[in-house]
């Protein structure tokens, strides 16, 4: 019996265990999280009586695969009216974990809203080829914005920066007031500072032309298995009680079916058989001060690849300082129950409460700080303990851990907050808060400056170590989707049960230019 170590609960490790439990091999499979909870980023936090999604996790994927697993864990329940939530709300708000009645396991499907709220108007995100659009810009800007792009479009720029990769595909005009400020704000870097692989990856194949294409494609016959690009995606799929409540889920299943969990593990270091070997077999990690040894045949790591590396007994000067340059964006969110916002319902979307519709709203003013306000009740209201008579959001703050604003006090952090949405007019004087709560990230976001320019390096080095895979976001330094990180979860273990020593394919998950989702409706 061959004993794995897998390093994270969260959707890459859990998707691991998953995978490996399902197979007719004989596996002793040991999972370590280094916290109390699972989902790692995609995980739900309970407070108050009212549910925070960590971010936002839209399911939704163009892999067949990971649209199986989800529901064949999670059916579809469809979408659920004012009724359903006042008849089960006690029932509903009172469990810690996954509900424990069968029913209650379920996708809901939601639509879509996501707008950028920008010198107190909204516009689409992405822009929208619409009249509300050109209206707000104005027709002097609209026209500015036009000409720029056509600019773009006869002198592309070399794309070796962010900036660059936005203004090929947009034009200054609109970079300048949708992108830039915003793209600083996240990453606390200005985006001529950032490589162009980010947008690649994340914006893929969207643009000026994918807009116009998306347009035309909605008003021709037979367009209900038009293919779009993510970000035009208008629906989606969603747990009943937030991402968390499908990784506790999961977790549950994988402890039921023999896995071994262990919470609050931190793995601290990890040992080779000996000079003339690559393959780790030895890991310790410490939880509640004690430090403890297991062996390994098999480790499936989705730590920090800066932890990682510092902790392999064999890691080189090079790599170590590769892996120690390697940059991450840390993350604030600030919840906040009110009894409503300063935002009218303009849109033909009904909503419990008639409250703006938006999933997300992008915040691209640069006298706040804040970068995006989630409206938890348009995800699901079942993360609302009234969702008839209040509205549950959350704020982002990105930053960085140790920095002024990460250090706040906790007070201090809701101050701000409230200080910046009455600036904005999102809130005004008879705005009541109800409830409020402070939850910090670390490590949300990797980020690509500094030494992100070599990971290539690091990556060859890490692969020779035959029996360690490094699998999602953080584990391999990418700025992955959930259903990306599951994927490199599948390709690690059909490496493992095939007996594949080339680990490209489990590096190459997320790295497409184009990424389509099929429209059906």
């Amino acid at each position: 019996m061959q004993k794995v170590i897998i390093i994270g609960g969260g959707p890459a490790g859990l998707t691991a265990a998953t995978e490996l439990l399902k197979s007719n091999e004989e596996f002793e499979i040991t999972i370590l999280e280094e916290s109390s909870t699972f989902g790692g980023i995609s995980r739900t936090v309970k407070t108050s009586r009212n549910r925070m999604d960590i971010g936002g996790h839209r399911f939704f994927s163009k892999d067949d695969r990971v649209m199986k697993w989800w529901f064949d864990l999670m059916p579809l329940q469809g979408s659920p009216s004012f009724d359903d939530i006042k008849l089960n709300r006690e029932k509903e708000l009172s469990t810690d974990g996954p509900d424990p009645n069968k029913e209650d396991i379920v996708m809901l499907k939601r639509q879509r809203v996501s707008r950028i709220y920008y010198k107190k108007k909204f516009f689409d995100y992405p822009v929208s080829l619409k009249w509300d659009t050109i209206k707000n810009m104005g027709f002097i800007t609209t026209i500015e914005a036009g000409f720029s792009y056509l600019f773009s479009v006869v002198n592309r720029l070399p794309e070796t920066s962010l900036e660059n990769f936005y203004i090929n595909r947009f034009g200054k005009k609109l970079y300048s007031m949708f992108f830039e400020g915003y793209t600083e704000k996240l990453w606390g870097r200005h985006p001529r500072e950032i490589s162009a692989d980010w947008g690649a990856q994340r914006v893929k194949g969207l643009s000026i032309i994918a807009v116009i294409k998306d347009v035309i494609s909605k008003i021709l016959p037979n367009n209900k298995n038009r293919e779009v690009e993510t970000s035009l995606i208008e629906e989606f799929y969603y747990p009943k009680y937030g991402p968390g409540q499908l990784w506790e889920t999961v977790a549950k299943n994988a402890e039921n079916n023999g896995a071994h969990i262990i919470t609050n593990a931190k793995v601290t270091n990890l040992y080779t058989n000996g000079e003339n070997s690559n393959s780790i077999n030895r890991i310790e990690y410490v939880k509640d001060g004690k430090t403890f040894e297991l062996e390994a045949d098999i480790v499936l790591s989705s730590m920090p690849l800066k932890d990682l590396v510092n902790g392999m007994n064999d890691s080189t000067s090079t790599v170590k300082e590769i892996a120690n340059g390697l940059p991450y964006r840390d993350f604030v969110t600030v919840g906040l129950e009110l009894n409503k916002l300063n935002l009218k319902n303009k849109t033909s979307i009904p909503t419990l409460g008639n409250i703006v519709p938006d999933c997300w709203i992008y915040v691209q003013d640069t006298h706040v700080k804040l970068g995006r306000i989630q409206i938890f009740n348009n995800w699901s209201p079942y993360m609302v303990e009234d969702p008839e008579n209040h509205v549950w959001i959350g704020l982002e703050y990105f930053c960085d851990e140790g920095d002024e604003f990460w250090n706040m006090t906790a007070k201090e952090t809701v101050k701000k907050a409230v200080r910046e949405l009455y600036s904005m007019g999102i809130i005004d004087k008879t705005t009541k808060i109800t409830k409020a709560h402070r939850e910090r990230v670390k490590k949300a976001y990797p980020a690509y400056f500094d030494t992100y320019s070599e990971i290539d390096t690091l990556i060859s080095w890490l692969d020779t170590h035959d029996n360690l895979y490094c699998i999602g976001r953080n584990g391999q330094h990418r700025y992955n989707n959930m259903d990306h990180s599951m994927a490199t979860a599948f390709e690690a273990v059909d490496n493992i049960l095939s007996n594949k020593k080339d680990k490209s394919n489990i590096w190459s998950v997320n790295t497409e230019k184009s990424y389509h989702e099929k429209k059906t409706k």
